[in-house]
C-alpha cells in the first residue's frame, strides 16, 4: 500500500513557475512508478508526466514538454513536477499517481487506468 500527498499548489501568474511534491508512504517508493496528471473543470483527468521507479526514463505530455520537468528523490520518498513558463491554461487540480511497474512501458504510464495509487490533489492556479 502507498499512500501519496501532494504539496506546492498555489496561485502564480502567468509565466511564473511553481515546484509539486509528492510525499510518499511505504518503504518500497523506489519500486514504484510514479505520475502526474490533472484535471480542470469540466474537463477529464489529464496525462501531464511520469517517471520510471528508477528514474532513468521519462515521458511528458505535449502540452507540457520543455517547461516541466519530473524528478524523484528515492531516499526521500518524493516526486517533483517543476513546472515553469505557466500558461493559464495550466490552472487544474494536480495529482500524483504510483503504480508498481516491473518494466517501464511509456505507453502504460500515460494511462490513468495504470496506476493503483492516487494523491487527494494540489489545486494550481495560473492568473493571466
Amino acid at each position: 500500500q502507498v499512500q501519496l500527498v501532494e504539496s506546492g499548489g498555489g496561485l502564480v501568474q502567468a509565466g511564473g513557475s511553481l515546484r509539486l511534491s509528492c510525499a510518499a508512504s511505504g518503504r518500497t517508493f523506489s519500486s514504484y512508478a510514479m505520475g502526474w496528471f490533472r484535471q480542470a473543470p469540466g474537463k477529464e483527468r489529464e496525462f501531464v508526466a511520469a517517471i520510471s521507479w528508477s528514474g532513468g526514463s521519462t515521458v511528458y505530455a505535449d502540452s507540457v514538454k520543455g517547461r516541466f520537468t519530473i524528478s524523484r528523490d528515492n531516499a526521500k520518498n518524493t516526486v517533483y513536477l517543476q513546472m515553469n513558463s505557466l500558461k493559464p491554461e495550466d490552472t487544474a487540480v494536480y495529482y500524483c499517481a504510483a503504480v508498481y511497474f516491473t518494466a517501464w512501458r511509456s505507453s502504460l504510464a500515460k494511462s490513468s487506468n495504470t496506476y493503483n495509487f492516487w494523491g487527494q490533489g494540489t489545486q494550481v492556479t495560473v492568473s493571466s
